[in-house]
């Protein structure tokens, strides 16, 4: 290579993390966040100002098994040993499993085609202590039957404002021109590939896969099927809450501890 010569590269970084140490993905002044961590490794590593960018801003207590993030940086170091010595100096809540480059226009966010999120419940009478930052708890009665049934009525492409919080983010991300707002405003909606409950021996586990999802939307889609499943709500309310594009027609948000970001498909 020629002295001089421009050897940046976009990176394409996927990584898992232990969402309770940290008061969630992105940066924040004072505060302990998988972005800031992950940019101070990259910094001491390669002397290189970064902010890396990842699929979405996962909250405080929620975990990620494949997050993405990209970043372009100019140091040369393999990407074999990039990711050996962020693991090196990364705490062991967070875990580099590898780099790729990726085409200079790759972003984490924009990239994205879909996403998939698991929310797993306890249902054991005694949560075991090990278990006990990664799962919700709920061993009380439920009608699981009802509840598995629920999940199919949130598939397809649906305005999903029911299901969304406030995102006190999402104004400046479509000022700083991370986020396009549709014609007439805003839009929720987002299309649904499948929603699924599956039944294991001590959990019932949510698997959601979809082109995008609104602040809270998978915690908050969780809190109403489990209404659904405690007999507050009917199934086939479903769809009328849904229709009905108000936050206070659905559940309550379902706690962080349960949510994990699985992958994130480009």
């Amino acid at each position: 290579m020629r002295r001089g010569e421009n050897v940046g590269r976009t990176l394409k970084i996927t990584l898992a993390y232990d969402g309770s140490e940290f008061h969630g993905w992105q940066v924040q002044p004072g505060l302990r966040t998988v972005q800031g961590t992950l940019a101070d490794a990259l910094r001491r590593i390669t002397g290189e100002e970064a902010l890396p960018q990842g699929s979405g801003r996962t909250d405080a207590g929620v975990h990620a098994l494949g997050q993405v993030a990209s970043e372009r940086l100019d140091s040369p170091i393999p990407e074999r040993n990039l990711v050996t010595a962020l693991n090196d100096i990364l705490p062991p809540s967070i875990r580099v499993n590898s780099i790729e480059v990726a085409r200079d226009d790759f972003h984490a966010r924009h990239s994205a085609s879909a996403k998939t999120y698991h929310y797993r419940i306890y249902r054991g009478a005694i949560c075991p202590p090990f278990l006990a930052r990664y799962v919700d708890h709920d061993p009380y009665p439920m009608n699981e039957e009802a509840l598995i049934r629920s999940a199919q009525h949130v598939v397809g492409t649906h305005d999903f404002t029911s299901f969304a919080a406030s995102d006190p983010d999402r104004a400046a991300r479509i000022a700083e021109g991370e986020e396009a707002p549709e014609s007439q405003g805003i839009s929720n909606v987002r299309t649904i590939h499948s929603s699924l409950w599956v039944r294991t021996e001590d959990e019932l586990v949510y698997t959601v896969r979809g082109d995008g999802f609104l602040h809270h939307m998978v915690r908050n889609l969780v809190g109403t099927f489990l209404q659904v499943g405690k007999g507050a709500l009917e199934v086939d309310e479903v769809p009328r809450i849904r229709e009905a594009r108000d936050r206070s027609a659905a559940g309550p948000t379902a706690p962080a501890c349960g949510l994990y970001l699985v992958s994130v498909e480009y």
